[in-house]
Formats: C-alpha cells, sequence, structure tokens
C-alpha cells in the first residue's frame, strides 16, 4: 500500500485527491480473482458459460452455483464473492417479482439491470457498509430484444455482444475480439465460447466443472444438464 493513499482507504465515503474510491477498486480486484464467466449473444439468444473451479475432489459439484434464473426470461451468472452474488440475485428476484404482480408482465431486462445497479451503488455511497465484491453477467429476453449486461461493484452497468468477467477476462475478450461475430448460431456461439473458456483456464473442460445457462426468443431460461453439457464439449 502506498503511504499517501492509506488516509483514503479507510471509508467508502472519501474520495482520494485524485478522485478514486480505493474500496471501490478492492472489491473490483475480488471480482478480478472469481471464477471466469462468459456471456455471448448468438442469432436467438444468449449463452452463459461459468468455469466452477472445483477446489477439491471432495467437493460435491452440485452445491456450487454460479448461474441464476431471475425470472423465467432472465438469467444470471456471477463472478467474485459468491456470498455477495446470492445477496443481488434475492434482490433482483424481488424487482422482478414486485414488477410482475404490479404491472401483470415481466420486468424488462435493462429495468432489471439498472434497479440492481442502483442498488449496488448505494453501497459505495454511504458509510457503514462495503460494496459488493461481484460482478453480473445478466442475459435476457424481451419485448425490446435480446440483451446481455454486465455490472460491476460501483453500479455501472453496459451492454455487450460478448463479454466476460473474473480471472480470465483477459484471454477470454482477446479471443473474442477475433473471432466474434454477430448473428452466429447457438453451436457456433457454444463453441467459440468452451474455446475461450478453455484457454482461460488452461485446464480440460469437464461436465462437472462448467455451468451453461441458455436463453431464447420464447424459451425460458434454462440450465443445462450435465448430460447436455457432456454433448456440448464432445462438439468442440
Amino acid at each position: 500500500m502506498q503511504p499517501g493513499q492509506m488516509a483514503y482507504d479507510r471509508g467508502i465515503t472519501v474520495f482520494s485527491p485524485d478522485g478514486r474510491l480505493f474500496q471501490v477498486e478492492y472489491a473490483r480486484e475480488a471480482v478480478k480473482k472469481g471464477t471466469t464467466t462468459i456471456g455471448l449473444k448468438f442469432k436467438n439468444g444468449v449463452i452463459l458459460i461459468v468455469d466452477k473451479r472445483l477446489s477439491s475432489k471432495l467437493v460435491e459439484p452440485g452445491s456450487i452455483e454460479k448461474i441464476y434464473d431471475v425470472d423465467d426470461y432472465i438469467g444470471c451468472a456471477t463472478s467474485g464473492l459468491v456470498a455477495d452474488a446470492r445477496v443481488l440475485i434475492d434482490e433482483a428476484r424481488r424487482y422482478a417479482q414486485r414488477h410482475k404482480v404490479t404491472y401483470g408482465e415481466n420486468m424488462a431486462v435493462e429495468l432489471l439491470v439498472k434497479s440492481v445497479c442502483d442498488y449496488k451503488q448505494n453501497y459505495t455511497q454511504y458509510g457503514g457498509g462495503r460494496p459488493f465484491g461481484v460482478a453480473l453477467l445478466v442475459a435476457g429476453v424481451d419485448d425490446l430484444g435480446i440483451h446481455l449486461f454486465e455490472t460491476d461493484p460501483s453500479g455501472a452497468l453496459v451492454a455487450y455482444r460478448a463479454t466476460s468477467i473474473g480471472s480470465g477476462r483477459p484471454v477470454v475478450m482477446d479471443i473474442f475480439e477475433r473471432e466474434f461475430t454477430d448473428g452466429m448460431s447457438f453451436e457456433a456461439a457454444t463453441k467459440l465460447g468452451l474455446k475461450a473458456l478453455g484457454a482461460a483456464i488452461e485446464d480440460t473442460l469437464s461436465a462437472e466443472s462448467l455451468e451453461i445457462g441458455v436463453v431464447e426468443k420464447g424459451k425460458k431460461f434454462r440450465r443445462l444438464t450435465d448430460s447436455e453439457i457432456t454433448k456440448v464439449i464432445g462438439k468442440t
């Protein structure tokens, strides 16, 4: 830690002289140490792929959850602190359910993401708390089209056609910059995503170490079963 930095990283409400909030930057570092998470748009939807990174062969793979359904047509993948992610997912589900009960329709994807980001931003502005050490990739389909959003601990959001969060982001984004194209088929997008993930983690992919979620136009968000993931890996 730099000597001049110590006076400005004790509280989230204190800006450094050069306009930085160190606690937010530390939260971003927590995300960078998280598992590699990928999102890609394809012709009719979005695919989310997460490396679950089992820490021990004794761990039950099914007990690790990195992809969540928010409502019927919106799914979310996370990277960073798992407990923080659960809190945000629960909040997102409440937003979606309140909207459905109040208006009788599904919540728009962008509106949901902005609501979650507002919630995250509150924890960068007031004392007595800390930023959420997690980033989210939110995928969904609504009347306005197909969406893939990335959020970070500051509460910022960006829409992407293909993106990644977590420790393997630089490797994945380099491959996406070179090889991603609009209008890819589901099979082509999956193949590219698994290729990028394999390059990032430098290890053999298996159904036990992966989670894959898909949302398509006219279909509900779902997570692929282990047998489906095995078939997908076999085609790459």
